[in-house]
């Protein structure tokens, strides 16, 4: 839904700054990039007295400064928009206490008939259990539900919960369709 890329960035370099330490590398951002902002910072800073020092300054900070960078995808509104009534819509992300100001911040919580983070499940992706709990939230069965994501964990939570997977501009990922537009979904919703 969105391009997290500058804002997820900014912020745990700004934290790993804060603390005097380089800023990510390209794996430490391609892991931070999925996995919730707990595994994160454990990945970021090691130790049991850095991870509670970063712990303390992520709760005294929060992420609502770095909201501004996160750019919605194109063709989201415009999906949105043509959907919201006609089908049920659920955000099931690893975010854990961000999720519902970021759709807030940009307006569009509006289209969302559930959102479910890291927070509401036992164990979030590559998990099943965030999407499980959409597939019983809906009273639907796997197949009847399309979920979109972009990750290697994205596509673990899907298999795991027999959710087709809608590849969103990641080749690498299996999933049962590849798109690099949202508004390519069109297309899948009216096989």
């Amino acid at each position: 839904m969105f391009d997290t890329e500058k804002a997820n960035k900014a912020y745990y370099n700004d934290l790993l700054k804060h603390f005097g330490r380089h800023s990510m590398t390209p794996d430490q951002f391609a892991y931070a990039q999925m996995h919730t902002v707990d595994e994160s910072l454990a990945h970021l800073f090691p130790d049991p007295e850095s991870f509670a020092a970063a712990q303390a300054l992520r709760k005294q900070t929060g992420y609502y400064p770095y909201l501004k960078y996160m750019e919605i995808e194109p063709d989201l509104i415009a999906i949105l928009e043509k959907y919201t009534g006609r089908l049920r819509i659920a955000v099931a992300t690893n975010r854990m206490d961000t999720m519902n100001k970021v759709l807030a911040v940009h307006g569009i919580e509006k289209y969302f008939d559930l959102v479910v983070t890291a927070l509401d499940v036992p164990r979030p992706k590559p998990h099943p259990d965030p999407l499980l709990r959409v597939l019983e939230y809906f009273h639907v069965a796997p197949y009847e539900m399309l979920y979109v994501g972009d990750s290697e964990l994205d596509d673990l939570a899907a298999k795991a919960a027999g959710v087709p997977l809608a590849a969103y501009d990641n080749t690498s990922l299996a999933g049962d369709y590849h798109i690099k537009r949202l508004g390519e979904l069109e297309n899948i919703i009216n096989m």
